[in-house]
């Protein structure tokens, strides 16, 4: 099989023999230039030339880093970057890199040779122990990939980049990006400058900033300036403009150890198979930690497993989800732009669970169960870690009993007690007991203690595990009303990324939501149910039109002998295959109309629909093109004096719950 245009199959490094042959290669490759009088001095720098419409090549010097905001798509050319933690080489395909300021931007660092990653899979466990200093770097590697390509053909450019060239740099491709999720969040207006790099002054000697000197030593402003101004119109024709270091991500040294730690534990041999939690309060960095840590993992091991525990701020899938993902490639931005199915999943259908922890509880045990000890485990957790949210948090540490429990704080201010295994050991939890309780919160724990048994796990409430303190630097770190967005946006975007897979990848211009054909569902073949509050019967389906519900599978076959609806008396724990929105309620003809990107072969086994409290986002209704006249749904006259036209909270008691059909209501 023919190479692909700049990325060619690599031949295996054979130690000397092979750093001879790449060296030679770069010698070859340097020919032409040298010919015309110009030899690259060995010298290394920041530079980047124009490669085509929409593309351009990069040369990142030795340990340097270009910080940047935009969107583009990346491809190694030769040396190796790493990018939120993951090593990319040559060897690897094409990864779509999203840095948006709703979060810290994203880094190009050039790696050493010796860090470069390897592509014979029987090497990546020694790889990964060189890397963390176990053992003696690995030669420089390969014969560079014939880029000359993709350069422009002028002589100027092409003499540019090999100025600055020396073996140790980094070379790679960035294209433009646009896929049919990033068209979908453009065209609304609201996000319509989502991607648009935002300009921010680096200092001078900074990473990412061009050109701090000139290769003699002396300052030249006005060079400095107008080489600048060459990159960033080079980068921006690419859809990203540099920025300074402290845009992006700064990792204190407490998390430095604690990731190197956890690398060196789930790549070992002898270790076991290592599951690991992360907890902390809001703001504090654990999803930005979790990035970077599978990420870092990715470089030595086929799969990562994550389960999200987090319903407000969840990873994979929108809002309001307990999941477990099998994670296999890299997530290189924000939630809203890596939307997938995870492996295992339930909809929880709050963003918070305040006023039904056991349920909380009963759903993370369901999808835990499903977790095969086969590759390491990530387990995120929520921000609520005060008064009662601690005490869960206790008895999730008892119920999952991780290997290694990563507590986030910072310094001047602790929202936490501290997580030892002794401390654990002794406090009492929501429903568990501590060593020194005497008698815990009502609630029968016969599942838990026979789901414990199976696992073959000891006493729950004696937990063992390794806790790594980690004290984030980063400004406002822990302080939840400082955030970069809020998160009630973030969950927003997390439902429109989902959306955006429901647009054809082979079309160019974006479709409205309405013009898209939906799907028809009987009344009597799905199960209903409302999951955050009571809705009498008479009113299920002016609560059920135009929301937002999870597509369930329920155990129980639904049977009803009329048109239905089905409907539910209590909430059951159940796998949800992905999500809809209904269009519309057809009640002559006892049909739901609903929209979703769930594959048809996933659809024929969903038999129950949940609606929680989760809202679609406003966009939705009221940005969408091609609607003239009133909008459907949406109405600018409204009483909020009526009775029960404000927002319903109820406390709910603490019973077991029991999955019951009911058909019809008049």
């Amino acid at each position: 099989m023919p190479a692909r245009r700049g990325r060619p199959r690599r031949a295996p490094n054979r130690g000397a023999a092979g750093e001879g042959r790449a060296e030679a290669a770069w010698r070859e490759f340097a020919a032409s230039f040298a010919r015309a009088g110009v030899a690259p001095p060995g010298g290394a720098g920041l530079a980047a030339v124009e490669a085509a419409e929409g593309a351009a090549v990069l040369l990142l010097g030795p340990q340097q880093a270009l910080t940047f905001s935009g969107k583009c798509r990346l491809t190694c050319l030769y040396g190796a970057v790493r990018v939120l933690g993951f090593a990319v080489g040559p060897h690897q395909p094409p990864l779509p890199l999203l840095s948006p300021p709703t979060h810290c931007a994203l880094s190009l660092e050039a790696l050493p040779a010796a860090r470069a990653p390897y592509a014979d899979p029987r090497q990546l466990r020694a790889a990964a122990r060189r890397a963390l200093g176990a053992g003696p770097p690995p030669p420089f590697r390969g014969p560079p990939p014939p880029f000359r390509a993709l350069l422009p053909p002028s002589p100027e450019a092409r003499l540019k980049l090999m100025a600055r060239f020396s073996p140790e740099c980094a070379v790679v491709l960035l294209e433009h990006l646009d896929t049919a999720a990033t068209r979908f969040l453009l065209s609304l207006p609201p996000l319509c400058r989502l991607f648009e790099p935002q300009v921010s002054r680096a200092p001078p000697g900074a990473a990412g900033s061009p050109t701090p000197r000139r290769p003699d030593g002396d300052e030249d402003e006005p060079d400095v300036t107008a080489e600048a101004a060459v990159l960033a119109a080079v980068l921006a024709a690419v859809g990203i403009v540099p920025c300074g270091p402290e845009r992006g991500l700064l990792l204190s040294d407490s998390t430095l150890s604690a990731l190197q730690e956890l690398v060196r534990v789930c790549c070992g041999e002898d270790e076991g198979v290592p599951v690991i939690m992360v907890c902390g309060p809001k703001s504090i960095g654990k999803s930005t930690f979790n990035r970077y840590l599978i990420n870092l993992l990715l470089n030595h091991l086929p799969s990562v497993e994550y389960m999200e525990c987090d319903i407000g701020q969840t990873e994979f899938t929108p809002p309001g989800c307990v999941s477990l993902s099998n994670v296999t490639e890299p997530f290189l931005g924000p939630p809203f732009t890596h939307q997938r199915t995870p492996r295992k999943m339930v909809y929880y259908g709050q963003t918070s669970c305040e006023q039904d922890t056991e349920r909380y509880v009963d759903v993370v045990k369901y999808v835990f169960s499903s977790y095969r000890k086969e590759v390491p485990l990530v387990i995120n957790t929520m921000g609520w870690v005060k008064g009662e949210g601690l005490l869960l948090l206790t008895d999730l540490i008892r119920l999952l009993s991780p290997t290694h429990v990563v507590q986030m704080d910072v310094y001047d201010w602790k929202a936490m007690a501290p997580l030892t295994p002794e401390n654990v050991h002794l406090a009492p939890g929501l429903y568990t007991k501590g060593k020194q309780q005497a008698k815990g919160k009502q609630m029968d724990l016969s599942a838990a203690e026979s789901w414990k048994c199976s696992e073959g796990e000891e006493d729950a409430s004696a937990p063992e595990y390794k806790l790594l303190y980690v004290h984030p630097e980063f400004p406002r770190a822990g302080a939840a009303g400082e955030a970069r967005v809020h998160s009630s946006i973030l969950r927003d975007m997390s439902i429109l990324g989902y959306l955006g897979q429901l647009q054809p990848p082979d079309v160019a211009s974006v479709l409205p939501l309405h013009s898209l054909v939906p799907y028809q569902v009987p009344f009597n073949a799905v199960a209903l149910r409302v999951i955050h509050t009571d809705v009498a019967p008479t009113n299920i389906m002016y609560a059920v039109n135009a929301s937002w519900v999870g597509l369930c599978r329920i155990p129980d076959e639904i049977r009803c002998q009329t048109a239905g609806p089905v409907l539910l008396t209590q909430t059951p724990i159940c796998d949800c295959l992905g999500f809809g929105i209904v269009r519309g309620v057809d009640m002559e003809k006892h049909l739901y109309h609903i929209l979703t990107p769930v594959p048809p072969e996933n659809l024929r086994v969903v038999n129950c629909l949940l609606l929680g409290n989760i809202a679609i986002p406003n966009c939705i209704f009221v940005s969408q093109e091609g609607i003239e006249g009133e909008i459907p749904y949406v109405t600018s006259e409204y009483n909020y004096s009526i009775l029960g036209s404000g927002k319903l909270r109820k406390k709910k008691h603490f019973k077991k719950r029991e999955c019951t059909f009911q058909c019809d209501y008049t």
